[in-house]
């Protein structure tokens, strides 16, 4: 999509600062971030939402998640961290391209 944040910045027409990246998924720290550590995972193809997800999202949504424990020990947080997927306006969704959140480094509120 053309008018996509995420988009422009999967395919480097945005900077960020990357944590991790490949054929299908990029990942980069949020420029407003809620703790000391705050990155997003995020697909390269364009996606909604988790909503928008179908069966063939399967593996994709496989790997970002097996992905998430990785990249956050490599950010440091080896004590825990939380990860959040906004889904839709109501869910607090901004950037309408399904991100997966990875957020720690310091006290976390429960949900």
């Amino acid at each position: 999509m053309s008018d996509c944040i995420f988009c422009k910045i999967a395919a480097g027409e945005i900077p960020s600062r990357k944590v991790y990246e490949d054929g299908e998924l990029i990942a980069f720290h949020d420029v407003n971030p809620v703790a000391p550590v705050h990155f997003m995972i995020v697909p390269k193809e364009h996606i909604d939402s988790l909503e928008s997800c179908h069966a063939r999202h399967e593996l994709l949504l496989g790997r970002i998640l097996l992905l998430v424990p990785v990249l956050a020990k490599e950010q440091g947080l080896n004590d825990g961290f939380k990860t959040v997927i906004n889904t839709g306006k109501g869910g607090g969704q901004v950037v309408f391209h399904l991100h997966v959140h990875v957020i720690g480094g310091g006290k976390l509120s429960h949900v």
